[in-house]
């Protein structure tokens, strides 16, 4: 049998992570955790885009 990996905290609030739930401590943490991707939070910034010109995203 392998040997069992010492658990990570959770995530959200630090608490030991339950197998059920992992990374997450419980299905509360989980839930928040969805949320924040969901609603953008978790969201990745980057170079703003550009017009097909290639010019900057400013109106004329």
């Amino acid at each position: 049998m392998a040997p069992e990996l010492p658990s990570k905290p959770c995530p959200i609030c630090g608490k030991p992570s339950v197998e059920r739930y992992r990374p997450f401590c419980s299905k509360r943490c989980a839930d928040i955790d969805l949320h924040r991707w969901l609603s953008g939070s978790y969201a990745i910034p980057g170079k703003p885009e550009e017009d097909e010109d290639g010019e900057g995203g400013t109106d004329a």
